[in-house]
């Protein structure tokens, strides 16, 4: 979750950044500074620093619960729309699957767990629904539930 909350954290600033040089053309030196090399890069407008910090976390609409199979939100995504999904109600990725990086979109936190029956004897953890990514889940997702928030 470290790993989530400081990239999330690198696109905020870059926006936050972004925004101020539009703002105060003499705080974009000093702004872009203190930018990770990645967001230091970006000159564009608040909004297409957003969408590029977005992009490069994975895309997954309002909403949605995104799974990817690997690492970094590589292979083939698979989308649960908050409409489909049982609050509460442990879902089961198919036999077989799982997923290495994530992104909750629901805005309603989520617990993946190691189990494909989302049993607390393996590993779980709980992410906030309010734009939480995970480039690399500490252990194979088989599961989820959705809680009411």
């Amino acid at each position: 979750m470290r790993t989530t909350v400081t990239a999330t954290a690198a696109a905020a600033f870059a926006v936050l950044a972004a925004t101020a040089a539009a703002l105060l053309p003499a705080t974009a030196t000093a702004a872009a500074a203190l930018l990770p090399a990645t967001a230091a890069t970006a000159t564009a407008s608040p909004a297409a620093t957003a969408s590029r910090a977005a992009a490069d976390l994975g895309p997954c609409g309002p909403g949605q619960l995104c799974l990817w199979p690997e690492d970094d939100f590589q292979g083939t995504r698979r989308t649960f729309e908050l409409t489909h999904i049982d609050i509460e109600s442990c879902v089961r990725l198919p036999s077989g699957a799982a997923a290495q990086s994530l992104a909750n979109r629901t805005g309603r936190p989520v617990t993946t767990y190691q189990s494909a029956e989302c049993a607390e004897t393996g590993e779980f953890e709980t992410y906030p629904g309010s734009g939480t990514w995970a480039p690399r889940s500490p252990y194979r997702v088989r599961a989820f539930k959705l809680w009411e928030s």
